[in-house]
């Protein structure tokens, strides 16, 4: 795709100190746009927005998307082309410890911002950020279209699932004239990449476990999940938003995740990833007990690839060696100029 469009394009993205956030707001400062975020301050430590010092370059508002008036206050500051809401609890075991604080944030976090967008006539396109999991899932060896049916199983994948139903009502109630803004959810895979510190992660737990000098422990080697580098999925997310900015009739649900030769099982990726970082790393398997998780899991891209024109681009192996590249860097002036480096490579081939 090319990013000349987000040339001096101003763009909200909210979770932006996130994981997935940081690296979209990189993407964007490459690309020339004016970025302002919104979110709470970092999730983990360390984090990947403090070591690509990501402040520097962008209007960064600290605050809970649970804050209606804060949150309008901000948009209608900045007047933004464009938003990405990405702000979200995004844990499924977290969800389990909380559910109440995670239906606040994914639920209402969407009505909030969508409240938002109803008095800023400034925003011409907006994606909402959800998940794979928003399926109910029938653990059938195929993929699940955008009208499959929708009800995730625990509290995280439920609550992602509720907003895409709040995101479906706003549409058709409040933005369904062709000079209102058009509106979009995203539903992409299990993303990796550098500068993933979250928990209960598959490759961060590898990662930690390495430089810990600790066998790698892996839950559910046999799940089968639609493994993507975080790239991936932010260049969807990207495509959409320019071209349903051109064209409103584009917008609606659309999953973004990769070629079914690229769904790997859990115990195949940590393979991968051993053979990468090499010096002897291993992996076991050790149940923990622990909540309920889908056993197999695949998206049917068929739409987005015929309609926006979207494609993977790096293969499961790709994405594996990007990541470890990042992850053995030793200091965060390296791990900067290897986001930077990784954001060329895909965008601009360079």
């Amino acid at each position: 795709m090319n990013l000349n469009f987000y040339k001096k394009k101003k763009v909200l993205i909210t979770g932006h100190t996130g994981f997935k956030g940081t690296w979209m707001c990189h993407i964007l400062l490459q690309a020339g746009a004016d970025v302002t975020g919104y979110a709470l301050e970092p999730p983990t430590i360390p984090s990947l927005f403090d070591q690509a010092n990501t402040v520097e370059n962008i209007r960064s508002i600290y605050g809970d998307i649970r804050d209606r008036n804060l949150l309008i206050e901000t948009i209608q500051n900045s007047k933004p082309d464009i938003i990405f809401h990405m702000a979200a609890q995004p844990l499924v075991r977290r969800s389990y410890k909380d559910p109440a604080l995670t239906y606040e944030t994914n639920v209402m976090g969407t009505v909030n911002i969508l409240e938002a967008l109803r008095i800023t006539p400034s925003v011409r396109s907006f994606v909402n950020v959800t998940t794979d999991k928003v399926y109910e899932n029938r653990e059938w060896p195929w993929g699940y279209r955008e009208n499959d049916n929708l009800c995730g199983f625990d509290p995280y994948s439920n609550s992602k699932s509720c907003s895409e139903l709040v995101t479906a009502s706003y549409r058709n109630s409040f933005f369904s004239s062709p000079e209102d803004p058009s509106i979009s959810t995203a539903r992409s895979g299990n993303v990796i990449g550098g500068g993933d510190y979250a928990e209960d992660r598959i490759i961060p737990d590898c990662v930690r476990a390495v430089e810990t000098g600790k066998t790698i422990v892996i839950r559910n080697p046999h799940s089968v999940r639609p493994y993507q580098h975080v790239l991936e999925c932010l260049s969807g997310y990207l495509l959409l938003a320019e071209k349903q900015y051109a064209d409103k009739s584009l917008d609606g649900a659309y999953n973004f995740g990769p070629d079914d030769d690229n769904c790997v099982t859990t115990g195949k990726l940590a393979d991968f990833f051993c053979a990468v970082w090499e010096q002897g790393v291993s992996w076991k398997e050790q149940g923990d007990c622990g909540p309920h998780e889908a056993n197999f899991l695949k998206l049917d891209c068929s739409k987005t690839k015929v309609a926006l024109g979207w494609n993977s681009k790096w293969d499961i192996r790709t994405a594996i060696n990007k990541t470890v590249e990042f992850a053995k860097s030793s200091t965060d002036e390296k791990r900067k100029k290897i986001l930077e480096k990784q954001i060329r490579e895909y965008f601009y081939n360079v």
